[in-house]
């Protein structure tokens, strides 16, 4: 007997709250996905390493960012040479570990968590400088948490480049109980939002650069909205609201709030971390208790709304706005989101470990959202992210309007297609 199971979950957009109907449709042979009527999943390649962002060539083939290199690798170019669907051939280049990868204008661009680089491609779109990249950008900081260097480029021959602050909230002492907030943030000169590089200019360091946005504690996901021309961007929202601060937020609170946020980014925006949150139950940018909040206090109006607010620590790593013709016309220009998963919802369920879909009507989101691809995780109930057998990360189009989703834990890679 087939079930299908539609449970809700409040959102808020711009302030509302809507309710997103989730409608889970068990599929055989579907790669263990769960998908809409229609939509088919087959793996294309397994165990490659943990692999992050990707792109799709022209010709099909895929490069792959690893996190960590592999027998000295950290990119993969993976090609079928049978024509099965399978990526039978895999070649390694670059000995850096990271996330971003990037094709724009036949030029491939990939980052490590302190440079970006780029290769020079042929008419096949096969690297032909695998040893010997141009380094376009240097120096960027690294620390202990947040190190991944997310990249996309414009139009205009701009790449942006997010550099996640080392740091939960600023606190004077990093994720210790009644720390309040460093004066300022110190951080923000370096980190903690994107920052804007030439894409055929080398050795550039911050001061060849300029600050973009700001008060982004953490983008993995980003893409570059054709339909809009800007920037759009997926926060990793604040952690441990509880364990920091008991007296003001209890831990059901805490395991919610805050959202994990879309942005639409323009140059100069400040988006309020570490000096605010946005809290999707409120619907409004909330003062953090570092700085002076009591879970109520509203924040400055300085500080910019998301366009769409999903519930907390679910961790979007991977941004993509569908351009295909191949999906039906609702998913035209919508998002993808790849939540990779929880890991501090502790005492309740973890949460994400999907993808999702938010539709798009004149370059904005409708408010409503769904959850496409399920089931990656491999059980319905979640403890501890490590309960997780597979968990998304990196999305890219295929020239025939497929959709790939890559896995971190153990490398598998998945590819959607609509029949």
């Amino acid at each position: 007997m087939n079930l299908r199971i539609t449970f809700f979950i409040p959102v808020v957009f711009t302030g509302l709250i809507v309710l997103a109907a989730f409608r889970h449709i068990p599929a055989i042979n579907n790669a263990g996905l769960k998908l809409p009527a229609g939509f088919k999943a087959v793996v294309v390649a397994d165990n490659v390493g943990k692999a992050r962002h990707l792109v799709v060539t022209p010709q099909g083939n895929l490069y792959v960012k690893l996190a960590r290199v592999v027998d000295d690798q950290g990119i993969l170019y993976l090609s079928d040479t049978n024509g099965d669907g399978k990526l039978d051939k895999q070649q390694g280049f670059g000995n850096y570990g990271g996330t971003g990868i990037y094709l724009k204008d036949d030029v491939l661009y990939a980052s490590s968590n302190e440079e970006v680089f780029s290769y020079a491609l042929n008419d096949k779109h096969e690297v032909i400088n695998p040893g010997s990249p141009a380094l376009l950008v240097k120096g960027l900081v690294r620390g202990r948490q947040h190190d991944t260097k997310s990249i996309v480029l414009d139009n205009d021959g701009n790449i942006y480049v997010n550099i996640g602050a080392p740091s939960n909230s600023c606190q004077e002492k990093d994720r210790t109980p009644g720390s309040m907030g460093r004066p300022g943030c110190p951080l923000l000169d370096s980190a903690g939002g994107i920052w804007r590089f030439r894409a055929n200019k080398t050795d550039q360091s911050y001061a060849e650069g300029m600050r973009y946005a700001t008060g982004l504690r953490n983008v993995v996901g980003l893409d570059w909205n054709q339909e809009t021309n800007t920037l759009f961007v997926m926060q990793h929202g604040r952690d441990q609201l509880h364990g920091l601060f008991p007296d003001l937020y209890d831990e059901k609170t805490s395991s919610e709030v805050p959202a994990e946020c879309m942005y639409q980014i323009k140059q100069g925006d400040n988006a309020g971390w570490p000096f605010a949150y946005y809290d999707q139950l409120q619907g409004k940018n909330i003062q953090a208790p570092e700085y002076g909040g009591n879970g109520k206090k509203e924040a400055s109006k300085e500080f910019i709304d998301p366009v769409l607010a999903f519930p907390g620590h679910m961790a979007p790593n991977g941004l993509l706005f569908y351009t295909g013709n191949q999906f039906p016309e609702r998913y035209q220009n919508g998002a993808f989101v790849a939540f990779h998963g929880s890991w501090n919802r502790t005492p309740f369920n973890q949460e994400g470990f999907y993808v999702v879909f938010a539709p798009f009507k004149d370059g904005k989101p409708t408010g409503e959202w769904e959850v496409f691809a399920d089931g990656f995780a491999g059980t319905d109930t979640v403890t501890s992210p490590r309960d997780a057998k597979y968990r998304p990360c990196g999305l890219a189009q295929g020239p025939d309007g497929a959709l790939y989703v890559t896995d971190d834990v153990k490398g598998r890679i998945y590819r959607i297609s609509y029949q």
